[in-house]
């Protein structure tokens, strides 16, 4: 279900004291409910020896989340400068971060492995030799083209820039071996926001098979195999959630089954963002207007694409909407069909598209739901509308601040620079 109830007792009450401290719009994260969920996870697996979560810091690229992440043992997934720069500032070092660039650079690669380092996920054959102070723990970025097929969102491996093909598999661990590597792992992600957990056993038998392939042929043991993120949450009311118990389940016996053959055990690594923080957010903003035109639209303040694009950029990213009245209850009766838009100068700037909602007025709050993760991520600044704040709700009730909103000095900043001209 979309929203916990839980984080909804915990908010809804609140909400009109908080709109009315902070102003809209906000993205406003449920502490408690993010510690909740890892916690499970880490329960759910902890029959599988030495399981490690990384967060997908692209997910929710704030401090304060990166600071729940750390206490519950949690690692990072980085794939950007930016983000090795904030896993950084907020104390994880060393194998607490998983690099996985893409199109990397020699001088992305001396940045990932400088200040303590990291495990370094290379993505391409070719960008063996662009290391140059190679680490003795590598991975690399497996791909299995038509071998196994993505889901709707990620597309086919075959069409996709990520990852080795598996006849370059073998030839790149033995050139790392020849660069001084001695410790390994693999890593793949085919899937996206995926329920059907059948997906990720797959994954799972996937890289068990090409690691027994590869230590065959190399003689070399795996510390580790990671297959990513890609789980998914439920966003529409009737989703069914990622069957977690069945995944570990059949993850458990294709473990043992390698084990028995094989005579050692790697690592269970993943990398949930979605997952962990996703329904732990929502956006939400005030309603400032009641427009009729062809449709009928609800439009509200300042929450546009710069806030949560992905019903604008996937066709079927579906977000919940709650209407509350002013005094925080929920709207009932009156349903209409409307396209709720926010006031971006772009007509893909909607949240919803003929969606039934209880009769709104001017002045109702929206809440938009499961917003944790990549709805704020991947806001822009199109049309120079800005990005709003974030809020975390404390286990302890408190509500605090934990990335400010932009300003416009924060969007023509780079407008103020010293002149640099070449001539002729």
């Amino acid at each position: 279900m979309p929203m916990s109830k839980a984080f909804e007792e915990r908010l809804f009450p609140r909400l009109p004291k908080i709109v009315e401290y902070f102003g809209t719009p906000f993205h406003i994260f449920d502490e408690q409910g993010i510690i909740d969920t890892g916690e499970n996870l880490k329960q759910s697996l902890k029959d599988i020896k030495g399981f490690q979560e990384f967060f997908a810091t692209k997910a929710l690229p704030t401090s304060a989340i990166l600071q729940i992440m750390k206490k519950m043992g949690f690692g990072l997934d980085c794939a950007s400068p930016s983000e090795l720069i904030l896993a950084r500032k907020n104390g994880f070092r060393g194998e607490d971060i998983m690099f996985s660039s893409n199109n990397t650079t020699e001088d992305i690669f001396e940045l990932a492995l400088a200040d303590g380092g990291c495990i370094l996920n290379i993505d391409d054959i070719t960008m063996i030799e662009t290391v140059k102070n190679f680490p003795e723990l590598i991975c690399f970025r497996y791909n299995p083209g038509e071998r196994r097929t993505g889901n709707a969102l990620i597309g086919i491996p075959v069409e996709a820039k990520y990852g080795l093909r598996h006849d370059q598999i073998i030839p790149a661990y033995r050139t790392a071996i020849k660069r001084g590597a001695k410790r390994f792992g693999l890593h793949s992600m085919i899937i996206s926001n995926e329920r059907n957990y059948r997906y990720m056993v797959e994954t799972v038998r996937m890289l068990l098979e090409l690691i027994e392939e590869v230590s065959k042929e190399l003689n070399i043991k795996f510390e580790f195999f990671n297959i990513s993120g890609g789980i998914g949450i439920p966003y529409h009311p009737e989703d069914a959630p990622f069957d977690m118990p069945a995944f570990v389940k059949d993850t458990k016996y294709l473990l043992q089954q390698f084990t028995q053959k094989n005579g050692y055990t790697p690592r269970l690594f993943m990398e949930c963002g979605r997952y962990v923080t996703g329904p732990h957010g929502v956006l939400v903003a005030t309603v400032t207007n009641r427009m009729s035109k062809y449709r009928e639209y609800v439009g509200v303040d300042m929450a546009t694409m710069s806030a949560n694009p992905r019903p604008a950029i996937y066709e079927k990213a579906y977000h919940h909407i709650t209407i509350l009245d002013p005094a925080g209850k929920p709207r009932r009766g009156g349903d209409e069909i409307v396209d709720v838009v926010g006031p971006l100068c772009e007509n893909s700037d909607k949240f919803a598209i003929q969606r039934v909602l209880p009769k709104t007025s001017v002045g109702d709050i929206m809440v938009q739901h499961d917003t944790g993760a990549h709805s704020p991520a991947m806001g822009g600044n199109y049309n120079g509308w800005l990005r709003p704040q974030q809020l975390l709700l404390r286990s302890n009730g408190t509500v605090e601040l934990i990335r400010r909103a932009e300003t416009f000095d924060d969007l023509f900043a780079t407008l103020n620079f010293k002149p640099k001209i070449l001539k002729g």
